[in-house]
């Protein structure tokens, strides 16, 4: 059975950094690249990042791009997202998802003024 959770969300101020975590079992994570998404309330589900199966890939969403990192070890089947920097408009359910479609159920980050 394939699971992927995320952690790592919270609360913090503006400026301030979390780091996400989504954690993997039941998949090979080495073989698949990760995406990060995310949805804040009443609007569509975004691209945020993505890292490829060996970690020497990556993009980002313009909105976050020299403020945000993902990161994997898959040695750990785990992928990171380092976000720097927060911004109000950066408060959102963060969400990964890799291999066919698997989806985790996120985690909330709220970003204060």
């Amino acid at each position: 059975q394939v699971e992927l959770v995320e952690s790592g969300g919270g609360l913090v101020q503006a400026g301030g950094s979390l780091r996400l975590s989504c954690a993997t079992s039941g998949l090979t994570l080495s073989r698949y690249s990760v995406r990060w998404f995310r949805q804040a309330p009443g609007k569509q589900r975004d691209f945020v990042a993505i890292i490829s199966s060996s970690g020497d890939y990556t993009d980002y969403a313009d909105s976050v791009k020299g403020r945000f990192t993902i990161s994997r070890d898959n040695a750990k089947n785990t992928v990171y997202l380092q976000m720097n920097s927060l911004k109000p408009e950066d408060t959102a359910v963060y969400y990964c998802t890799s291999g066919n479609n698997y989806w985790g159920q996120g985690t909330q980050v709220t970003v204060s003024s």
